[in-house]
């Protein structure tokens, strides 16, 4: 059995697949399985992924039917894993050649422990990268981490699954709360967001590290840049459901979550898109407005009327700046 299986959810990325299926073959540790998981994309990366899986056993490919989207291409990935870890690795972005060693060597120490994240390094279409700093060498509880985000006011709640590495049982644990969701909704945005709280949720330990072991590379394809105002409705409304999906959890789990959930969606809801339109106000005053009643459900009186002043600050910001 493999110690970790790297899942590449692969959807038209044929400019970019080799790079990151070499970036797993070539790494120094080697007892791994590569899934590439065919999302019925119209070019040549599954092609070219086949002539990899001709040289190299510990490639995997698996077929979906028809296009399922990236949750669930990668929940296919994680269904065909043989081993006791996973990481998720966008076709499009690749892997420093150590970065499972620094996984295991993490595990070696953190025996407990059921989710890595890891620094990345974001690399821009002009060629600048930037590598993260903003993680520290830190194991927590689930209370731990959300008061480290409360008190020491860290934002460390990103919520995209790339630089992390996941205790398989958690993650098929975790998707059996979205079963139904999933299945009958397709996410464009805010998908990670959805699985990334009932992994976090289901996790004892939980392992941040300083080191950089993921390259997150900006592409013209991103659905978190557009300036396409019928993608941003969509993405506003994927946005929305997640939410109210969380809510409605809340309402019938009577688990001690609230903090937790309060932490995940003041987050989450600060890191709506900002979009370069004149319907920035409009999307500012959706934004606020469900912080604010998100906040009534957890009945924090301080934060509603924070969100409150914010929210007329911002549009006084955006109505000067247009006029």
């Amino acid at each position: 059995m493999p110690k970790i299986s790297i899942i590449l959810p692969t959807f038209n990325v044929e400019k970019y697949i080799a790079r990151a299926i070499e970036s797993c073959i070539n790494q120094t540790f080697k007892d791994i399985e590569i899934i590439v998981v065919d999302d019925c994309g119209s070019d040549k990366s599954i092609d070219i992924a086949k002539e990899y899986a001709k040289k190299d056993e510990r490639i995997k490919i698996i077929h979906n039917e028809k296009n399922l989207g990236l949750l669930r291409a990668r929940y296919e990935g994680v269904k065909a894993a043989n081993s006791l870890y996973i990481m998720f690795l966008d076709p499009d972005d690749y892997l420093e050649l150590n970065a499972c060693e620094e996984c295991v060597r993490i595990l070696n120490t953190e025996k407990e422990s059921d989710f890595i994240w890891f620094d990345f390094i974001y690399k821009r279409i002009s060629g600048v990268i930037n590598r993260g700093n903003f993680l520290q060498d830190q194991t927590f509880t689930i209370f731990e981490y959300c008061e480290n985000i409360i008190i020491q006011n860290k934002n460390i709640c990103y919520w995209n699954l790339c630089s992390k590495l996941i205790k398989t049982e958690i993650y098929l644990a975790s998707f059996s709360f979205l079963e139904k969701e999933i299945l009958n909704t397709r996410l464009i945005m805010a998908e990670d967001a959805l699985i990334y709280f009932f992994i976090i949720l289901n996790c004892g330990k939980i392992t941040t590290s300083a080191k950089n072991i993921y390259y997150y590379c900006e592409n013209d394809n991103s659905s978190v840049g557009t300036n396409d105002i019928v993608k941003i409705e969509k993405n506003l409304q994927d946005e929305k459901m997640v939410i109210g999906i969380l809510l409605e959890f809340l309402n019938h789990h009577k688990k001690n979550i609230e903090l937790y959930l309060y932490v995940f969606l003041k987050i989450m809801i600060g890191k709506l898109i900002v979009y370069k339109l004149h319907r920035e106000i409009k999307l500012y005053r959706l934004k606020y407005n469900y912080m604010i009643y998100t906040m009534k459900k957890i009945k924090n009186k301080f934060i509603i009327k924070y969100f409150l002043l914010k929210r007329f600050l911002m549009e006084k910001y955006f109505k000067n700046k247009f006029n």
